[in-house]
């Protein structure tokens, strides 16, 4: 069985998902951080979403919670570490939980750092990762550590390339200027650049993203690469000492 998956844009730069299963009918829904435009899309093709689960417990990821589920009885998944600060829960997920996402199996993996307790979904071929990795980024690190956030990287990196990539925001063209400055050379990413920005000029989003696209052009996957290891004079670090001045950075650019 083959999922599809939907896209929708909310708020000013976010995104939810709404996973649908033709030969079942079921559907699921990751992330909620609009109701109405959520629930836009699923009458236009009369869908009844079975299940919202959470990534984390921002307000721009469970802002529409309540609503959907008022009306149609969704069951709310998330993760038991994050309960207190999560909407209720109907069922609670920790790392290696196996949950059914429109009657195929996936699979829950801890990705702390952007907040603690925050988890990815993995199905076959998909991967929602909410704000831990992003496209040719990640999420900034209001929790927890760097060295955190890159063990939930590595993490990542451990799937197939052929992964699609699902997350929360559509910050490419921001990330596309600062990766430039970490790897100017990498043409694999002077390419990306272009075809993000061509993308936006045609009022399209860059998220999904393949994983084998990110290992060859994200800065924040890349921190064994010597180019970028001279670039900040770091040859004998560790990759979480690399992340986190990457992350620095990052945090204070303004390109």
């Amino acid at each position: 069985m083959t999922l599809e998956i939907a896209t929708i844009p909310c708020l000013t730069d976010n995104y939810a998902f709404v996973a649908h299963n033709p030969a079942n009918g079921e559907t699921d829904i990751i992330d909620v951080p609009d109701a109405l435009p959520l629930e836009a899309f699923l009458d236009q093709r009369g869908w009844v979403p079975g299940k919202i689960i959470l990534t984390h417990h921002h307000d721009d990821h469970v802002a529409g919670v309540a609503p959907l589920k008022t009306r149609f009885g969704c069951r709310v998944v998330g993760a038991r570490a994050d309960r207190h600060r999560l909407p209720p829960l109907d069922d609670e997920v920790a790392e290696g939980t196996t949950i059914d996402i429109c009657g195929i199996d996936a699979t829950i993996l801890d990705v702390s750092g952007h907040s603690i307790g925050h988890i990815a979904v993995l199905a076959p071929g998909i991967a929602f990762t909410g704000d831990s990795l992003m496209a040719l980024g990640c999420g900034r690190l209001f929790e927890g550590s760097p060295g955190m956030m890159w063990e939930s990287l590595a993490k990542l990196t451990k799937l197939s390339p052929e992964t699609m990539i699902y997350s929360g925001h559509e910050y490419a063209a921001a990330n596309a200027a600062f990766a430039m400055t970490i790897e100017p050379e990498n043409p694999d990413l002077a390419r990306r650049c272009d075809h993000i920005r061509s993308r936006l000029r045609h009022g399209l989003g860059n998220v999904p993203s393949q994983l084998a696209v990110e290992m060859a052009t994200n800065p924040f996957l890349r921190v064994a690469e010597p180019a970028i290891r001279q670039k900040l004079n770091m040859m004998e670090a560790t990759d979480a000492e690399v992340f986190g001045e990457l992350r620095a950075r990052k945090d204070r650019f303004r390109g």
